[in-house]
């Protein structure tokens, strides 16, 4: 195959890529960290504006969002490492290394945006969700000066609250191997997710977009390793590295809105009890018909709260 044919080649599979993704930004806005292989979008111009994602999501999963914050801010978006359009990857097996692994590509990623894409050093907004919660916060509290504000969706970053439980299904990945090896062969969280996780149903299109980067077995281990790391109680040693201690106060002090699906079967209304218990300074809202995505149930509206949000602190 000649080198003509082989970009002719690399530009159909990416637009049929393309046209299997609804609603996302088109491939131009697509970005690779060269140390990483991590994948991220890069879209509109303004203040940073940096998304972290949870499991078993990806980038994908802030396209509603993205039309009211495009105008108004850089919009980077990447997939964590093993998920999305990011490389494959297997977390290690020690859950401190886990943790540590995820820092280390946001450092990396930090700073190929610095050094190579004249992103500014500071004065950057967090939004984040489930899993993005604890390695965002954690990331922003050992770099403290990048972040000035945060937008909390749905997630925690903080032991959980006294009487809280973790749903049994995540129990049973979590703690039973031959239930997370069937799970990895199904792909049955990320197909329970993009159906039990919104109030308001997803069309089928859409369903495929969020599955279609881990179709394949070999693309889809990160989803059951995440759910395998979740710290559940103070006597885990990834839950004391993923709690905000040291830097409580710093967090304290940054301009925060939190944007919450009320309907959401893990992060429930006693965790977003606990945020603003902590963070009373925190501008809220609730979405009461609103599951665990509630970027999807919520997306117009939650984008309009985020862009009213940055413009205030401005």
């Amino acid at each position: 195959m000649t080198a003509g044919n082989r970009r002719t080649t690399a530009a159909t599979r990416s637009s049929v890529l393309q046209q299997l993704l609804p609603g996302y930004p088109a491939r131009e806005h697509w970005r690779l960290v060269p140390s990483t292989g991590q994948h991220y979008l890069d879209v509109g111009t303004g203040e940073p504006l940096l998304f972290l994602h949870g499991n078993p999501t990806w980038s994908y999963a802030w396209r509603k969002l993205l039309p009211a914050l495009v105008p108004h801010a850089r919009c980077l978006a990447p997939d964590l490492p093993g998920l999305g359009l990011s490389q494959p990857m297997a977390l290690p097996s020690d859950p401190t290394a886990r943790y540590l692994s995820q820092l280390d590509h946001l450092d990396a990623l930090y700073r190929h945006l610095v050094r190579a894409q004249g992103v500014p050093p500071k004065g950057w907004t967090f939004v984040v969700h489930d899993w993005g919660g604890p390695l965002g916060v954690s990331w922003l509290l050992r770099n403290p000066g990048v972040v000035s504000r945060l937008v909390v969706l749905n997630t925690i970053a903080f032991h959980w609250p006294e009487g809280y439980r973790l749903p049994f299904y995540l129990r049973w990945i979590r703690d039973h191997r031959p239930v997370a090896a069937a799970v990895h062969t199904t792909n049955a969280f990320a197909r329970a997710t993009v159906r039990l996780g919104v109030t308001h149903r997803l069309s089928a299109a859409e369903r495929r977009a969020y599955l279609l980067p881990h179709a394949r077995r070999d693309n889809r281990r990160a989803i059951v390793d995440f759910v395998r790391a979740i710290p559940r109680d103070p006597g885990d040693a990834a839950w004391r590295l993923l709690t905000p201690s040291d830097g409580a106060d710093d967090l304290g002090r940054l301009p925060m809105f939190i944007g919450w699906g009320m309907r959401d079967p893990v992060f429930t209304p006693l965790v977003l009890d606990e945020w603003t218990r902590r963070h009373p300074h925190a501008v809220v809202h609730r979405f009461p018909r609103a599951g665990h995505l509630v970027m999807d149930d919520a997306g117009d509206e939650l984008g309009v709260h985020i862009r009213d949000f940055l413009r205030g602190q401005r």
